[in-house]
């Protein structure tokens, strides 16, 4: 008998929303969990290795921004598994899955650690737009909404970010 991986598994549901297409929405919803996991530990990394003349306003922003990819797991996670799948949530997972660019370990400045994020959540920004199409496509309302949501907060976060190295 052959073995079933963790993101195969699914669960009935009386979400009226077919089963291969309630497959792609868990998919897309779980390849964003990753992301957001990932974004999460780089904001948590600004966060805590940021230096220079404007260290204290940057990590406290940092360290505003930081839960929101927390939030955004949480949202994506369950509605994955509203949807009857699992939500495949723990970093290692997220780690092999995540669509986002490693992080600059090399950035040390205020500005290095700004443009290293703005990078990355512009990424994330990226393909959560195209998540909330392909949720259209997919004909399901609710989780285009939610990537809408995420998609208002992240782009808020990065106009604060972007505000530091725009002059």
């Amino acid at each position: 008998m052959p073995t079933v991986t963790h993101a195969e598994r699914t669960f009935k549901t009386s979400i009226d929303i077919p089963e291969k297409r309630r497959a792609e929405l868990i998919e897309l919803l779980n390849a964003r969990l990753a992301d957001s996991t990932d974004l999460k530990t780089q904001t948590k990394h600004a966060h805590w290795n940021v230096k220079g003349p404007n260290f204290i306003q940057l990590h406290e922003l940092f360290d505003d921004i930081a839960p929101h990819f927390d939030d955004y797991a949480d949202l994506l996670a369950e509605r994955a598994v509203q949807l009857g799948g699992v939500a495949n949530g723990t970093l290692r997972e997220a780690a092999s899955a995540s669509s986002i660019p490693e992080y600059d370990l090399n950035a040390v400045s205020g500005t290095e650690h700004v443009k290293a994020l703005v990078k990355n959540i512009a990424k994330f920004a990226t393909l959560v737009r195209e998540a909330i199409d392909k949720s259209d496509d997919l004909e399901d309302k609710d989780t285009a909404d939610i990537f809408t949501e995420i998609s208002r907060q992240t782009d808020k976060d990065l106009w604060f970010l972007e505000a530091h190295v725009q002059a």
